[in-house]
């Protein structure tokens, strides 16, 4: 096992959406870091859509990625939700395993100041499940927790439709979202939206507002590193 090798998890089956994370993730990590990345089976569903879907890939994963544990020093599911593989994965090692959608809401947390945060995501049904996440990890409050705006758009369709129709979405969502009230900080909520912070950025020129823009990948992947580099990683 390399001292600091992460395993990025996809769990669904569509290595489009891996491929982008790879592409995104390779230049940012320290040279002494060391990543590769996992796609779901076949089995898997091609897009995670809602809770059924995302047990379904979490059957599909798991006995795969058990003979991958002693090999990696730390674990990304890169899957936005409250996704079964994170405690399931954590019942099988004692090494960083850390989803995106928990190392997202972090990291807004320290980001927001004395404002709020929120997300922008996928499909509607997501609008419902990652509220209650939220609820879920932070509380019932949401320390300045705005709420959900979705697109419409599933993880698949984020790389198949249009780039300006999904720019046009993202930055809908996003104006909609910043006026629930003084949102500080938008967390990306799919794995699939890596690489359109710049659709969030143009969205709010207009209204003459900036935000910090959390992408729950590099969120999750810098996080476990550091972990690693505390000693979290070791067995123990």
């Amino acid at each position: 096992m390399a001292p600091r090798s992460i395993l990025v998890i996809n769990p669904n089956s569509t290595t489009s959406i891996t491929d982008g994370l790879k592409q995104m993730l390779e230049p940012l990590v320290p040279a002494d870091t060391i990543l590769s990345f996992f796609t779901g089976p076949p089995s898997a569903p091609a897009s995670i859509n809602d809770s059924e879907s995302s047990a379904r890939s979490a059957d599909a994963c798991l006995p795969a990625l058990i003979s991958f544990l002693p090999h990696h020093a730390g674990f990304v599911v890169a899957c936005y939700s409250e996704h079964p593989l994170v405690p399931l994965l954590r019942q099988y090692t004692k090494k960083p395993v850390v989803g995106i959608f928990e190392a997202s809401i972090t990291h807004a947390l320290l980001l927001k100041g004395p404002g709020g945060w929120g997300i922008v995501t996928t499909g509607k049904i997501w609008e419902d499940l990652l509220s209650i996440g939220v609820g879920n990890f932070v509380g019932e409050e949401g320390n300045g927790f705005e709420g959900v705006e979705s697109t419409g758009l599933s993880a698949v369709e984020l790389h198949s439709v249009e780039p300006d129709e999904v720019r046009r979405r993202v930055g809908e969502a996003v104006v909609r979202l910043v006026g629930r009230g003084d949102v500080r900080v938008i967390c990306l909520g799919c794995a699939g939206m890596a690489g359109l912070e710049d659709a969030v950025t143009r969205a709010l020129e207009p209204l003459g507002k900036s935000v910090h823009i959390v992408d729950g990948v590099k969120a999750g992947v810098m996080q476990v590193d550091s972990m690693i580099r505390c000693g979290y990683g070791d067995e123990y």
